[in-house]
């Protein structure tokens, strides 16, 4: 993604997942890079596609990108973790794969 997006994304993930600390900070951004990334894998671009084709695509995935990021940063401290409870809480997770919901392989109309 391009940086005006990349920082308009991060700045609304900020907002919303009350992210102030500089080094909560890092930690979202990079998660954000990962998501990005993780989404342009699921879209399996052809490799003759240029990168504004590919950043045009990526438009249409803003939502996909800002669902994975918050539930990748929102698992922070429970990798890996199936169930929770702890003093008569508990906790579940939807299946991550929810967040690429809409998401499927590139393809080109001839």
């Amino acid at each position: 993604m391009g940086e005006e997006t990349f920082n308009e994304i991060l700045r609304s993930l900020k907002i919303t997942l009350g992210v102030t600390k500089d080094d909560d900070v890092a930690i979202l951004t990079e998660i954000l890079n990962d998501a990005i990334s993780e989404i342009k894998e699921a879209r399996k671009y052809p490799s003759d596609m240029s990168a504004s084709e590919i950043e045009e695509d990526m438009q249409k995935f803003i939502s996909n990108v800002k669902k994975l990021t918050k539930y990748d940063y929102n698992q922070i401290g429970g990798e890996l973790e199936e169930s929770h409870n702890e003093n008569g809480i508990s906790r579940g997770y939807m299946d991550r794969r929810k967040c690429f919901d809409g998401v499927n392989p590139y393809c080109r109309l001839f």
